[in-house]
């Protein structure tokens, strides 16, 4: 059936996302599964945006907002912008394919890192256009050497910043460093997906670059801190000529009814987002210790999850993890091979997975 499929289709590979604990219940025969493989919030979303969805189950007959009018107000309110500056999607995931496929031709190219968030390569090359990896340097995004890539065919420029897997950021010096060295030909993505759990002071205020930038547009998601994953919303914010076409090649009704009243609760609940952002902290700290007690080189981060160097093959490590009732993600699907990519979890969670980790290497060295 190849026949049918554009070439470009041909040449992806599928995404693999961690495994969801039902999967793990029902292979394992398992009752108790502690998931820290996708960055999920253990605390869940906030209470207030709970009585949100119980609430919308009464226009669950009912096509959603297709504006997003109320969720896009909402976010303007709370990053100070105009809501003509938001676009909304169904997850980052989405808004990282429409920005491709509004404006990839085939042979562009779309410059990144090499370990860095895997839909930017997978969306570039969905459009027929070039993926230009960069190498990392330290485990981070070298954005100068990211910015001597650019050539005359360069449309698109990806920053992860907290970068996913590693959780390194690059800081405000740094950006104010390069932007001036991009032309306003290239549009400069930075993809925030877990700014709410940045603990350095230093990380830069993207926000106030818009205005003299344009070619700047910033990704955020609910996904992470605000704890709405299922749902599936994220939102854009950039030019509003931009946002304009955005806005076409997105569906009438990507978001839907229910992510637009929890989402719009979850910004309102400040004391929730709070308390993430305290456990996180908390559970960061405690997770290097126990780590440098087993010996385990970890890189520090700015996000809800830590990347830590296995002492046995990461592929095996996740499997008897498995075995224990824990998932992680090994490094070797995220282009760190012999690493593990480990979610913050509870103080309970964290402890379980320590506890497991300890008996894998006990068990198997």
């Amino acid at each position: 059936m190849t026949h049918f499929v554009r070439k470009e289709v041909l040449g992806l590979e599928m995404y693999v996302a961690g495994k969801p604990i039902s999967e793990v219940k029902r292979e394992l025969g398992l009752t108790d599964v502690i998931k820290l493989a996708s960055n999920e919030n253990p605390l869940g979303c906030s209470p207030k945006a709970k009585e949100a969805l119980k609430e919308a189950i009464e226009e669950a007959h009912l096509y959603p907002d297709a504006s997003s009018f109320e969720l896009k107000n909402a976010i303007a309110k709370h990053l100070n912008v105009k809501p003509s500056q938001v676009f909304c999607g169904t997850g980052s995931d989405l808004l990282i394919r429409i920005i491709c496929s509004t404006v990839l031709n085939p042979g562009d190219e779309s410059i990144m890192g090499e370990v860095t968030f895997s839909r930017y390569d997978a969306s570039t090359k969905l459009m027929g256009g070039k993926s230009v990896i960069v190498p990392m340097k330290d485990n981070a995004l070298d954005i100068d050497k990211m910015v001597e890539a650019i050539t005359d065919k360069t449309k698109l420029i990806w920053f992860c910043n907290p970068n996913n897997p590693t959780g390194t950021i690059f800081k405000k010096a740094d950006l104010e460093r390069v932007i001036n060295k991009i032309p306003e030909s290239v549009l400069i993505i930075l993809d925030e997906a877990y700014i709410e759990y940045v603990t350095d002071p230093d990380y830069p205020d993207s926000l106030s670059l818009l205005e003299k930038y344009p070619n700047i547009i910033i990704l955020r998601t609910f996904s992470k801190a605000y704890g709405l994953a299922s749902l599936r919303c994220g939102y854009g914010i950039a030019n509003e000529e931009l946002v304009q076409y955005f806005n076409t090649v997105l569906g009438p009704f990507d978001v839907n009814l229910f992510a637009q009243k929890a989402a719009v609760k979850a910004l309102e609940d400040k004391e929730h987002i709070k308390l993430v952002y305290e456990t996180n902290k908390v559970g960061k700290e405690y997770l290097y210790k126990e780590f440098s007690k087993l010996g385990l080189e970890y890189i520090e981060t700015n996000a809800n999850f830590i990347m830590v160097k296995s002492k046995l093959d990461d592929k095996l490590v996740f499997n008897e993890l498995l075995k224990k009732g824990i998932i992680i993600r090994p490094g070797a699907f995220l282009g760190m091979p012999g690493w593990m990519r480990v979610t913050i979890g509870t103080q309970n969670q964290n402890e379980a997975f320590i506890k497991a980790l300890t008996e894998v290497f006990k068990e198997n060295i």
